[in-house]
């Protein structure tokens, strides 16, 4: 079927064009200009149900909104769906259960299994967990601390990553224990076209390495080393190497944390004979318990949110 021909003015041409070409807006919206470029272009109602997977009744009503009111009657009548009398209770009744979590063992709801229990539309549940801020999958765990000097070291170790002294490295260093170094028995097959890279399953075991490493917090540097054991002698022994590798007389400060084979009377004599090294140390965590993360809470008291005491000592980290 032919159409009479649509004339377009530039700013309307152009406005069109924008809408049809946005990747962030209504779907709607740009399929509507789409239409009105086509017919201005001189398509058929055929193309365009073609093009556009619409009816021609669907091109005869927004042709005719747009000829009585060009572009500002290119929108929709349609105001949705009238809310329900009984949403808010509804939406309380979803929280109440999300808060409670599942009593068939599982860790956590999923939007399907609460809109079966509850007889709803699964996405009833994912709009009201949205719209609240709610994401039952997700945990957020802390560490809370005993440590009397926690706000000092606390606020200085923030400041040594936030405002490092001028001409001094700040390290932030750590260690990986037990290691497997393994070995492939079999010979490592190369990568062919259509065939990925073949390793064999069995392996030799070499013994176990410590992997230390130093994270220079200005330049993004890391300074690694691996050693057989784990003692005090290494950790002695890395940080001389990270003292060679800065210029002499520079200052250095190291972040690190309470373990013990930092506090040893080596490591005091190193930090004694090296006045240019500093060693800061994390807030130790609470000793008087076995775990320092919280287990999740029992579901008949676990609340949506559950805000710090004031002055309360803990991390907070957020796991996506």
């Amino acid at each position: 079927m032919q159409n009479s021909r649509i004339v377009l003015a530039p700013p309307e041409r152009r406005e069109l064009r924008r809408r049809s070409g946005r990747r962030s807006g209504r779907a709607d919206d740009a399929k509507r200009a789409r239409l009105i470029l086509g017919l201005a272009g001189g398509q058929t109602y055929g193309e365009i149900m073609n093009t556009l997977a619409c009816s021609q009744n669907y091109i005869v009503r927004w042709k005719s909104r747009f000829l009585e009111q060009r572009i500002g009657g290119l929108y929709a009548r349609h105001q949705g769906r009238k809310p329900a009398q009984n949403a808010a209770q509804l939406e309380a009744r979803i929280l109440n259960y999300t808060r409670r979590g599942p009593r068939d063992g599982s860790t956590h709801w999923s939007t399907r299994k609460l809109g079966k229990t509850l007889g709803i539309s699964h996405n009833r549940v994912h709009r009201t967990w949205r719209r609240v801020g709610l994401q039952p999958h997700r945990l957020r765990r802390y560490m809370v601390s005993d440590d009397p000097q926690f706000e000092k070291k606390a606020a200085d170790i923030i400041g040594l990553y936030l405002k490092p002294p001028t001409n001094a490295a700040v390290f932030c260093v750590d260690e990986k224990s037990a290691i497997q170094a393994l070995d492939r028995l079999d010979p490592v097959l190369p990568l062919s076209p259509g065939r990925a890279e073949g390793h064999g399953f069995e392996y030799y075991r070499h013994g176990t390495l410590s992997l230390y490493g130093a994270l220079e917090t200005r330049t993004g540097e890391v300074v690694a080393k691996t050693a057989p054991r784990h003692t005090s002698a290494e950790f002695v022994a890395f940080l001389a190497q990270i003292v060679t590798q800065q210029p002499k007389g520079r200052k250095i400060h190291i972040i690190a944390d309470n373990l013990s084979a930092h506090k040893t009377k080596g490591v005091a004599e190193f930090l004694a004979n090296h006045r240019q090294v500093k060693l800061h140390y994390t807030p130790r965590p609470d000793r008087s318990r076995g775990v320092h993360f919280r287990p999740r809470l029992k579901p008949q008291t676990a609340p949506l949110h559950r805000p710090l005491q004031q002055g309360a000592q803990s991390f907070q980290v957020v796991l996506a």
